[in-house]
């Protein structure tokens, strides 16, 4: 049974910083991309970041380039969102995702149950 679990969400003042966490158990996801996706009030699940199975390639939303940053250690089977500068915008359930380096949160196979992040003004 594949699980992916986030961790490190909560609640922060504007321009304060968080690292999420998502540790991936029950499959070995060295050979898979992961990447990170946020849903905020009334919002379509988006994109925010993606890592490839090395970790040489990355990618980033629009809007969270220059703030975000997205790593893997391989040997823990675990992947990090480091939040800097955070803005009221970027409140959302934050999901971890693995199976898939693409944009659409379709192509994604595996998700976590998601963590709470809430940025206050």
């Amino acid at each position: 049974q594949v699980q992916l679990v986030e961790s490190g969400g909560g609640a922060v003042q504007a321009g304060g910083s968080l690292r999420l966490s998502c540790a991936a158990s029950g499959h070995t996801f060295s050979g898979y991309g992961m990447g990170w996706f946020r849903q905020g009030p009334g919002k379509e699940r988006e994109f925010v970041a993606a890592i490839n199975w090395s970790g040489g390639s990355t990618s980033y939303a629009d809007s969270v380039k220059g703030r975000f940053t997205i790593s893997r250690d391989s040997a823990k089977n675990t992947v990090y969102l480091q939040m800097n500068s955070l803005k009221p915008e970027d409140t959302a359930v934050y999901y971890c995702a693995a199976g898939s380096s693409l944009v659409s949160p379709a192509r994604w196979p595996y998700w976590g149950q998601g963590t709470q992040v809430t940025v206050s003004s």
